[in-house]
């Protein structure tokens, strides 16, 4: 629809009328000119276009991993080094610094960024590319091995006096293998001697 109104008397239709009637010129949304025929030739407007959002005001307009290396070795850290994986992007930069040699702090960055993003879907389900077979095995054979000498020992407990004063109020005093550890010797104690004066230096005689 084309914004041209067609006016009978040039001078009946001046802005104190435009208003009167109802009319604005930013209502019509174009500059009014009346011409001496009597038409008001309205232009229109071009459209304006929608506000652009920042390239910081989303996530979701960040940029994307294309290269071949990071994806790559971003793989190949997560096989070796899963277990000292996490979700968090500032504990696997960390951990990058340690376990590799990146040239620049910009693609240690990206691999760290693509690395915490495949951790992530692997707590989804599994991840082409990536296989935890060999961490797999290595926990498996964690779980299967038996130590020749188990770590909690019950034969000989040894405890200070006051556990031993508290089984003695419960009358617990006949756990075998619970016996009162030695008392450890006292630190010496030496008396505080001070100087004359007092400070650093104070007290000093050329």
């Amino acid at each position: 629809m084309t914004c041209v109104e067609l006016v009978s008397d040039s001078s009946s239709m001046r802005p104190k009328k435009l208003r009167q009637n109802g009319l604005d010129r930013n209502q019509l949304g174009c500059p009014v000119g009346l011409t001496k025929q009597g038409l008001a030739h309205v232009k229109r407007r071009p459209p304006v276009p929608p506000p652009t959002k920042s390239a910081t005001a989303n996530a979701a307009d960040m940029g994307r991993v294309r290269t071949k290396t990071v994806k790559k070795s971003s793989r190949q850290v997560i096989e070796r080094y899963y277990s000292r994986m996490t979700l968090d992007f500032h504990t696997n930069k960390k951990m990058l610094e340690e376990v590799a040699i990146i040239p620049s702090k910009r693609l240690r960055n990206k691999i760290a960024g693509f690395s915490t993003h495949l951790m992530r879907r692997i707590q989804r389900g599994p991840v082409r590319g990536i296989s935890l077979k060999l961490q797999e095995e290595e926990r498996e054979r964690r779980m299967d091995f038996v130590p020749d000498e188990s770590a909690i020992k019950v034969d000989h407990i040894e405890v200070d006096k006051d556990t031993v004063d508290m089984l003695a109020s419960l009358g617990m005093t006949d756990i075998p293998g619970v016996e009162q550890q030695a008392d450890a010797p006292a630190a010496p104690t030496y008396p505080y001697q001070s100087r004359p004066g007092g400070g650093y230096g104070a007290g000093r005689r050329n």
